[in-house]
């Protein structure tokens, strides 16, 4: 690492891959486990958390100790220590013989975080096994000619890293998207100019029915590009089908949407950060009901977890894409995300979401049932009769003046459809009001009752 790589980590901020201390304390050993534990890391001595440098010196004793700490843990860790700067490095190599652990136990990486794993994440952790995540192997033919400047700059503006894609190279490769010359599949998925062409499975489909048995479409979008782009895309499909309800508090009018948006934000990212991407010809899908809205996508699950033990552990099968989010804010850091959505959907006043789990991974939130008015219901009927009233008789005046009138014609003169002019004739006919006199072509109305 030389000095331009340092600054670059260094105004990223903490991630999946960097952590900033101090200085140095013991405890370091479970930073060192926990980068072993996920993807590997650097630990920066001498930067504090808000990103400013204090420079931290690198004697011969902290090195001894370092790498003491490093050899008690269990399997060994090999790490390296050298100074950049006035800044000491540690590197951590991700480990080959995970799980690592250090005199106080067992911890992993969560974004920019170090976290004791419990006992349960543990046996979910050995039951996953070890094979490559998709997510980091290479994508065929993926160079930095793939990469979308636009969507890199895009991403550092919003993630508020001071960096340009000037640096692409060294921006991928610090975000864990880069192995040698080639774009691995989570950098591909994240800001390939063409995702699809290289990775089919990066899609979102998102449809909204008519009916709660989802026979009847009456809206759909797919969205065949980015990880970000699919979100945004979710979020904006879910806020045009919602209900937006309005309730006065105080003085002020506050409008919110039937399910709390922060919720469905929230359950966007987490299906978008744990999909299983292996599976071809499937897609992330949002299903919006008149009752519900429902997403699935396949999930790559450890071997005997249940809905409920997503509340107590977070173990994510793709750390690079959630750690991309988590630098967006999208996503809770602490892995909390299923708490966070049964306290916004009960303070809501609504069910909590309902989790199943099987090749697809479900999530499912009840709508709010919105209760007419006793008096609403009389009041649109009266207006419906009033309407309809006024379009006979002007249907009528017009038939009247021209009974050659074609049905374009009346149309263009009621404002109706041509199939709302064809059901106000056969009313009208039935009762006997008007008749058909000569053929249906050029033939002609007349009016028998006035």
């Amino acid at each position: 690492m030389d000095a331009n790589e340092l600054e670059l980590l260094i105004r990223e901020g903490e991630t999946l891959t960097s952590e900033f201390k101090q200085s140095f304390s013991p405890k370091i050993d479970e930073d060192i486990v926990a980068f072993s534990n996920s993807r590997g890391g650097k630990i920066l001595l001498g930067v504090r958390d808000d990103r400013t440098v204090c420079g931290f010196e690198l004697t011969n004793d902290i090195r001894g100790r370092i790498l003491s700490l490093a050899r008690n843990c269990k399997p060994i860790i090999d790490v390296s220590v050298y100074r950049v700067e006035n800044v000491t490095v540690i590197f951590v190599p991700e480990g080959q013989d995970k799980p690592y652990s250090c005199s106080n136990g067992y911890y992993r990486r969560l974004d920019g975080a170090t976290q004791k794993m419990s006992r349960e994440e543990l046996r979910l952790v050995f039951a996953q096994g070890e094979a490559e995540i998709y997510e980091s192997k290479t994508a065929s033919g993926a160079t930095l000619s793939s990469i979308s400047e636009t969507k890199l700059s895009r991403f550092l503006k919003e993630a508020k890293i001071d960096a340009s894609t000037s640096e692409t190279d060294s921006l991928l490769t610090s975000f864990s998207m880069m192995k040698g010359k080639y774009v691995n599949n989570a950098g591909v998925m994240f800001f390939a100019k063409e995702p699809l062409a290289l990775i089919p499975q990066c899609q979102s489909s998102m449809i909204a029915f008519k009916d709660t048995e989802g026979t009847i479409i009456y809206d759909r979008i797919d969205v065949k590009d980015d990880l970000l782009e699919q979100f945004v895309q979710a979020i904006f499909f879910l806020k045009k089908h919602l209900n937006l309800i309005s309730t006065i508090k105080g003085v002020k009018r506050i409008d919110e949407y039937e399910i709390p948006i922060e919720a469905l934000r929230e359950a966007v990212a987490n299906a978008i950060v744990h999909r299983d991407y292996t599976v071809r010809g499937t897609d992330l899908m949002i299903r919006v009901f008149p009752d519900r809205v429902e997403m699935a996508n396949p999930a790559r699950l450890a071997p005997g977890l249940k809905a409920s033990d997503l509340e107590r552990v977070s173990i994510r099968h793709n750390e690079i894409i959630a750690d991309m989010f988590s630098r967006l804010d999208i996503i809770e850091r602490a892995g909390t995300g299923i708490r966070k959505m049964r306290r916004l959907m009960v303070r809501a006043g609504l069910p909590e979401p309902e989790i199943t789990i099987g090749i697809f991974y479900r999530i499912a939130f009840a709508r709010q049932v919105i209760k007419e008015p006793k008096h609403a219901k009389k009041t649109r009927m009266k207006t419906r009769g009033i309407t309809r009233v006024k379009t006979r008789v002007k249907i009528l005046e017009l038939l009247k003046e021209n009974p050659k009138m074609s049905i374009p014609e009346l149309a263009e003169e009621t404002g109706l459809t041509g199939k709302g002019i064809e059901w106000n004739l056969a009313k009208l006919k039935q009762e006997g009001v008007i008749t058909r006199v000569g053929p249906d072509r050029g033939g002609r109305w007349k009016v028998t009752k006035p």
